[in-house]
C-alpha cells in the first residue's frame, strides 16, 4: 500500500486555508452588516462609540492569535526535542563505530576498521590433538542430574554403595 501521509497533510492544509478564507469572508460580511455604534463599560473602563462588529470580532481575533502562538511554542518544543534526539542518535552512532573499531583491533578480527588499520598477519592456530575416548563405565557412582533434578534410581544406588554400616 502506498504511503499517503504527505497527501493527507496537504489535504488538511488545504482545508485549513479554505476554513480561514471562509472565516475571513464571514467576518467581513458581519462587520459591514453591523456598523451601529455602541458603548462598552466594564468596571472603571468605559469606551463609547465602538462599532458593534468590534465587540464580536476582536475577542475572536484575540483567541485565534493566542491559540496560534500557543501552537507555535508547542511545535517549537517538539522541534527542539526532535533535534536533540537526532543529535543524540548521531553521537551514539559515532560511539558505536569507535567501539566496534576498538573491539576489532583488540580481537584482531577484520571488520569495518580493516580499511583504516593495516592488517596484521594472523598466526596459524595449531591443530588440537585428538582426545582419547574413555571406556564406557558400567554404572555411574555419582548421581546424574536431568534438568537440575537427580534421577531417583541413580540416587538410591549411589546411597547404598556409599552407606557406611554402623557398629552396634
Amino acid at each position: 500500500m502506498p504511503d499517503l501521509s504527505h497527501l493527507w497533510q496537504r489535504f488538511v492544509l488545504a482545508l485549513t486555508l479554505i476554513f480561514g478564507l471562509a472565516l475571513g469572508v464571514g467576518a467581513t460580511v458581519f462587520a459591514y452588516s453591523n456598523t451601529t455604534q455602541v458603548s462598552l463599560g466594564w468596571s472603571i473602563f468605559h469606551v463609547s462609540s465602538v462599532p458593534l462588529w468590534t465587540v464580536a470580532l476582536v475577542p475572536i481575533a484575540l483567541i485565534l492569535t493566542v491559540g496560534t502562538l500557543f501552537h507555535w511554542f508547542n511545535s517549537l518544543h517538539h522541534f527542539t526535542e526532535h533535534m536533540r534526539h537526532r543529535r543524540r542518535v548521531h553521537d551514539l552512532e559515532v560511539e558505536l563505530a569507535t567501539v566496534r573499531k576498538h573491539l576489532d583491533a583488540t580481537l584482531q578480527m577484520p571488520g569495518q576498521s580493516a580499511a583504516s588499520a593495516p592488517e596484521a598477519e594472523p598466526e596459524p592456530e595449531p591443530e588440537p590433538e585428538p582426545e582419547p575416548v574413555p571406556a564406557p563405565a558400567a554404572e555411574a557412582t555419582e548421581p546424574a542430574s536431568s534438568n537440575g533434578e537427580a534421577r531417583p534410581e541413580i540416587v538410591a544406588a549411589a546411597e547404598t554403595e556409599t552407606a557406611v554400616p554402623s557398629e552396634s
